[in-house]
């Protein structure tokens, strides 16, 4: 059976989660998605997209699927990952009180599925007042530092100032994460769908037919210059995005790239060397 990759969407209520689900919806292109919630009660998806609904599965427009798992997620995982033709991609969207990295350990007991990632959503206006409300504050934070890569939503209705403090701010809580602005949660699907690239774990590849990346695991030896390596990759025409540590002359090293754009910044020292790299054609690397 062909291992899936899922990226679970976490983030507090109102943060625009379900916005993001229906706009990967809309620019899936093709894409076989599932989607994956926790009930239909207030249901998340717009209804121009679904075809037709059951129990538990609703068809929706161009061959995806959104199911409700209720309480019994690793069923309803493998029911997915059974599907005959399965889907190119699972997105599991958490309610806005579950910390998504729980949810990334359960997934990663299953054999057929493959963690590509915890996308958090955080709302630009409101995120450091729900941040230190005393009801509110632990799940918030620990939302964040599950992240590898937050959505800064809503960043339409704050001003430059403001934006760059909570960027600021982000960057202090959850260092380990990739921060990209957006509005209504629009933002480029290949960071999210078969491109983003989660916590290092191996290599793999997509099961998507109109999009085959391809995915592996550079290991540098030794202390490397740690900018270069990473000019490196963004140059690289067949890389999407490369994510990961390497040894460098100031120490563990955080390497990120996106397309044209790399940053490196200091990580802990007892993070494992490895860059996970993703693209078209990654000759070379």
């Amino acid at each position: 059976m062909v291992s899936l990759p899922v990226t679970v969407i976490g983030g507090y209520l109102g943060s625009g989660k379900t916005t993001l689900v229906n706009h990967l919806l809309r620019a899936a292109d093709g894409l076989r998605l599932a989607i994956m919630v926790n009930e239909f009660g207030d249901l998340p998806i717009d209804e121009d997209l679904i075809e037709a609904q059951g129990d538990d599965m609703i068809a929706l427009a161009g061959g995806c699927v959104c199911c409700s798992y209720g309480d019994d997620l690793m069923a309803a995982m493998q029911q997915m990952a059974a599907m005959d033709p399965p889907p190119d991609h699972i997105v599991l969207e958490a309610s806005g009180v579950a910390l998504p990295g729980s949810i990334a350990s359960s997934l990663s007991l299953l054999p057929d599925v493959v963690d590509d990632g915890i996308v958090v959503v955080a709302d630009a206006e409101t995120v450091r007042s729900r941040a230190a409300d005393k009801y509110m504050y632990d799940t918030v934070l620990r939302q964040l530092s599950d992240a590898d890569l937050i959505v800064l939503n809503k960043v339409d209705l704050v001003d430059v100032e403001t934006l760059a403090d909570v960027r600021d701010w982000l960057a202090q809580k959850a260092p380990q994460a990739s921060i990209i602005n957006s509005e209504h949660s629009a933002v480029d699907p290949s960071l999210i769908l078969q491109s983003f690239i989660g916590r290092p774990r191996g290599a793999y590849l997509t099961n998507s037919h109109r999009n085959p990346m391809k995915s592996k695991v550079v290991i540098p030896e030794g202390v490397v210059d740690a900018d270069a390596f990473a000019e490196s990759l963004a140059q690289h025409e067949g890389i999407v995005r490369a994510k990961g540590f390497v040894l460098s002359e100031n120490g563990m090293t955080l390497v990120q790239v996106v397309g044209q754009r790399w940053a490196i910044s200091t990580a802990d020292s007892g993070r494992e060397v490895g860059v996970v790299v993703i693209g078209f054609d990654l000759s070379g690397v």
